[in-house]
C-alpha cells in the first residue's frame, strides 16, 4: 500500500469540532481534551477493577492469562496502530480503546448474560456500553463540579456505538447521540481492534492451557496452517511453543494491516470527503480486506469449538452465573440486607436496578467475597 497516497487525514476527527463537555470547562494549557479523557478513564475506579474482571480464564488458573485489564491495554495499542496508519485521530481512539470495557460485570460474558437475563424478568436489559455510559456519565465521583468524569461527546458517543448502530427512538437514554448516524472512524475501528485483540489472545491462551491442538488449530484456520508450515520450514528446531508464538505474532500483524487496508478500500470506493460523509453514510466504513475477514471469522468459529464452550469453561460459566443469580434475587428480595450506600439509593431507583448497579460494578473477587458472606455458601 501507498501510505502518502492511500491514509485518510480527511476522515479524521478535529478536536477543536468537538461537541464539547455537559459542563463546561477551561482548556488544559498543554494536553487537548480527548487526552483529558483519555487520562480521566485510566484514574478512574472503574478502570482500576478490570484488573481483578475475568477475559476469559478466571483468576488463578495461571498468572499469564489475560484479564480484562491487559485485554484492554492490547486493544488500545491495537487501535493506535490502526489510527497512526491511517492519520485518524490517535487520541480519541485511545480514549475510546480504553473506555470500550469499563462497563463489563465481574465473569466476563457469563456475568453478563446472567444480569440480563434478571432483568428482563422486570422488562429491562442489562448491556454493558449502557453500564459504561452510566458509569461515566454518574457512578465515577471524582469531581466537586459535576457527577461522573464529564467526557466529551465523542467519546460517550463512542462508548454506545463503537460495537453497533441505533435508531432514534430505539432508546430514551441514547437519543441525544446522534441516532440513526455512524459514529466517526476512531469509533468504528474500536470493535474491530477489540475482535483482533481477543480472537489472537484467547488463541494463545488456550494453547498454553492445553485446550486445543495444533494440528485441530490449523484445520479449522487454513491461513494458521499455511504460516505454520512455513514456519516448520523456517525454524525446524525450534519448539512448539516458539514457532506458535511467531506464527501468531505474524497473525496479528496480518489482520491489524487487514483492517488498515480494508477501511481505506472501503473510505475510497464511495469517495466519503468529511467526518460528516462518515456520519451520513448508510453503513460503516471500517472494516477488514475480504481474506482478512474470512481468517478472523474461522478464528472466532474456532475459539467457540475448542475454548469457549469446551466443558472446563463451561462448568465455570455455569457455576459464576448461577451464583450472580442467587445473590441478585436474594438483594431483590432483600433490599435492607443491601450495604447502607445502596439502601439510601432505593427510594429514588427500583430495587433490581440498584442490584444490578452494584453487582455489575465488582470485581470477581469482590463478588465471591460478597457470595460468601451473603449467603454463606
Amino acid at each position: 500500500m501507498n501510505a502518502a497516497v492511500n491514509r485518510l487525514t480527511r476522515l479524521r476527527f478535529p478536536v477543536e469540532h468537538s461537541r464539547g463537555r455537559v459542563y463546561p470547562e477551561l482548556p488544559h494549557p498543554y494536553r487537548n481534551d480527548f487526552q483529558r479523557d483519555r487520562d480521566r478513564v485510566i484514574h478512574s475506579r472503574a478502570f482500576r477493577r478490570l484488573e481483578n474482571k475475568t477475559q476469559v480464564f478466571p483468576a488463578g488458573i495461571s498468572d499469564h492469562f489475560r484479564d480484562r485489564l491487559t485485554h484492554t491495554i492490547e486493544v488500545s495499542q491495537i487501535a493506535r496502530t490502526v489510527a497512526a496508519a491511517l492519520d485518524l485521530n490517535e487520541d480519541l481512539t485511545e480514549a475510546l480503546a480504553l473506555a470500550h470495557d469499563v462497563g463489563h460485570p465481574p465473569f466476563a460474558h457469563a456475568g453478563e448474560a446472567e444480569l440480563d437475563r434478571q432483568m428482563r424478568r422486570f422488562g429491562e436489559r442489562f448491556d454493558h456500553n449502557l453500564h459504561a455510559l452510566r458509569i461515566v456519565e454518574t457512578f465515577e465521583h471524582r469531581y466537586v463540579r459535576f457527577p461522573g468524569l464529564n467526557l466529551t461527546f465523542e467519546v460517550r458517543e463512542g462508548i454506545v456505538k463503537h460495537s453497533r448502530d441505533f435508531e432514534k427512538g430505539e432508546s430514551a437514554v441514547l437519543d441525544e447521540y446522534l441516532p440513526g448516524l455512524r459514529p466517526p472512524l476512531e469509533a468504528q475501528l474500536i470493535d474491530l481492534a477489540d475482535e483482533i485483540a481477543y480472537n489472537t489472545a484467547d488463541l494463545d491462551d488456550g494453547f498454553s492451557a492445553g485446550l486445543f491442538k495444533i494440528e485441530e488449530m490449523n484445520q479449522w484456520v487454513p491461513e494458521l496452517g499455511r504460516r505454520w508450515e512455513e514456519m516448520e520450514s523456517q525454524f525446524p528446531g525450534a519448539s512448539e511453543r516458539e514457532q506458535f508464538q511467531e506464527v501468531l505474532r505474524g497473525l496479528i500483524d496480518w489482520l491489524v494491516s487487514g483492517l488498515v487496508q480494508g477501511t481505506m478500500e472501503a473510505a475510497d470506493a464511495v469517495s466519503v470527503s468529511s467526518v460528516d460523509d462518515v456520519r451520513a453514510h448508510p453503513r460503516r466504513l471500517a472494516g477488514f480486506t475480504i481474506p482478512a475477514h474470512s481468517t478472523n471469522r474461522a478464528v472466532k468459529q474456532f475459539l467457540h469449538h475448542a475454548l469457549y464452550y469446551s466443558e472446563p469453561m463451561a462448568e465455570e460459566r455455569r457455576r459464576t452465573a448461577a451464583q450472580i443469580g442467587e445473590l441478585f434475587e436474594f438483594w431483590v428480595a432483600h433490599p435492607e440486607k443491601l450495604p447502607e450506600h445502596h439502601v439510601k439509593l432505593l427510594p429514588g431507583s427500583p430495587v433490581h436496578r440498584v442490584v444490578c448497579d452494584y453487582i455489575a460494578g465488582m470485581t470477581d473477587g469482590y463478588f465471591s467475597r460478597c457470595y460468601q458472606q451473603t449467603l454463606g455458601a
